[in-house]
């Protein structure tokens, strides 16, 4: 009886010891989904569900945090993703943003439904992590975008590091958004 809670003393040291990893800072992430469904793994349908990214050529705005990127991780082989700059921001919420009943995201909404004044106002504020999608009254979460104009330099099939366009692009994100706007 004394070895086994000599064994479980052990236990709590040793955990004790490990070194807990500072957690990453939040960021603003795009995420595209790129593939469809045929043949896809339920689990990461679901995930790719709660992203609320049902159709190829949607797009969504996340803010990064560990179950973000467990998300992100788990289904990184049906998008791409990476961190937005506020301009390609500002471009994606004027004209591919949409309210309840197909209308266009403006202005005057904005003003009416939150503290900004202005879509370059929400784009900085969502950049900066102030305010999430969901907080302006009536925004659907999800944009619907066109396929890239002059298609992706890559295969669809492969993660970015083998010459495809999958998983964490980084900074390229904001070329494939300037090409499906």
């Amino acid at each position: 009886m004394s070895s086994k809670v000599k064994t479980e003393k052990e236990n709590v040291a040793k955990v004790s010891k490990k070194v807990k990893k500072e957690p990453a800072p939040e960021e603003t992430v795009c995420v595209i989904r790129i593939r469809g469904a045929h043949g896809m793994n339920r689990k990461i349908l679901n995930t790719l569900h709660l992203m609320n990214l049902y159709s190829v050529n949607s797009c969504t705005l996340l803010r990064t945090d560990a179950s973000t990127r467990g998300m992100l991780q788990k289904a990184k082989d049906y998008i791409a993703y990476g961190t937005v700059s506020e301009e390609s921001l500002k471009k994606l919420l004027a004209k591919r943003a949409l309210l309840r009943g197909s209308k266009p995201l403006t202005d005057e909404h904005i003003r009416f439904s939150t503290v900004y004044k202005s879509i370059g106002d929400l784009a900085k504020a969502l950049h900066e992590g102030k305010i999430r999608l969901k907080e302006v009254k009536d925004l659907k979460p999800v944009f619907r975008l066109h396929p890239p104009i002059g298609g992706f330099k890559g295969s669809i099939k492969k993660p970015i590091a083998a010459g495809g366009v999958l998983g964490n692009i980084g900074d390229k994100i904001n070329v494939y958004l300037k090409k499906m706007i």
